[in-house]
């Protein structure tokens, strides 16, 4: 057995704990209106930071390139309040035009 399958195992173990200790929280803790919050805004967190590191990184430099443009037009499109297919599409139809112009 090598180094690589006992990390294997030993992750497996980990998230099992994990998720068997989620489960026995007691359920007074998790209606407290402070968890309740904070619930509601990881995810919101985790999508901000995965846009800004996919929107501004290349490995592991800065970069400002066509995909400024796509979420510029992104963010207005939001602000707009226009559906999510066509945010998407139009960002990817901006930074696919900047990409080909450049």
């Amino acid at each position: 057995m090598n180094v690589f399958w006992i990390a294997t195992l030993g992750a497996g173990a980990m998230a099992f704990a994990l998720k068997y200790s989620g489960h026995s929280v007691p359920q007074r803790w998790l209606s407290h209106p402070k968890i309740q919050r904070v619930n509601a805004l990881i995810p919101i967190a985790l999508l901000s930071a995965l846009v800004s590191v996919q929107s501004f990184t290349d490995k592991t430099t800065l970069v400002v390139d066509q995909r400024i443009v796509g979420l510029a037009v992104a963010i207005t499109a939001l602000l707009l309040k226009a559906p999510f297919p066509i945010v998407v599409i139009s960002a990817a139809v901006s930074s696919a035009i900047v990409y080909n112009l450049f």
